[in-house]
């Protein structure tokens, strides 16, 4: 697997987010059952006034945001609560990341996680998206988040929606 790496803000290069970013993004692949090494994704290591434009741009809300997420094409499951439809294998590329280091460690602060394990999870819960995965309708919201649990205690991290997230 091919993530695509652009680091804008200095923070994320000592933080090694691309240390952080493929494990992440091929925990997240093998769990729903596609070959890592077979899909591409792009990441934007960002801060919080370059997402806050991505985020006015694409979706009209001219503040910060944790991570954005672009798909490639249009994935998400027609019926509330079932699993998207798999990615076309001939086309690789699933679609765009960025994740604001400003937002992302003021929420690992706030919850009392280290840096990493909070971006991790945001980078999972980003190519979840790309994937088609969604949290808008409560049976979309359920499953996904039970994605990232099981993804993320596979890595050796807390449940981020246990009895002790924070």
């Amino acid at each position: 697997m091919a993530v695509d790496l652009i680091c804008e803000d200095p923070r994320w290069d000592a933080l090694n987010l691309a240390a952080l970013a493929a494990p992440a993004c091929a925990a997240a692949l093998a769990e729903v059952g596609l070959d890592p090494d077979d899909w591409d994704i792009s990441l934007l290591g960002c801060d919080d006034v370059r997402i806050a434009a991505l985020n006015a741009d694409f979706r009209g809300k001219p503040s910060p945001t944790n991570v954005l997420s672009w798909p490639s094409d249009e994935r998400a499951a027609g019926i509330d609560g079932e699993m998207p439809p798999p990615p076309d294998p001939s086309d690789p590329e699933l679609g765009d990341i960025a994740i604001a280091y400003d937002t992302c460690a003021k929420e690992a602060e706030a919850a009392a996680k280290p840096i990493a394990e909070h971006a991790t999870h945001l980078i999972v819960h980003a190519t979840l998206h790309l994937l088609g995965f969604d949290h808008e309708r409560d049976g979309d919201a359920d499953l996904m988040e039970g994605l990232e649990s099981r993804i993320l205690v596979a890595m050796g991290y807390a449940d981020p929606y246990g009895e002790d997230a924070g």
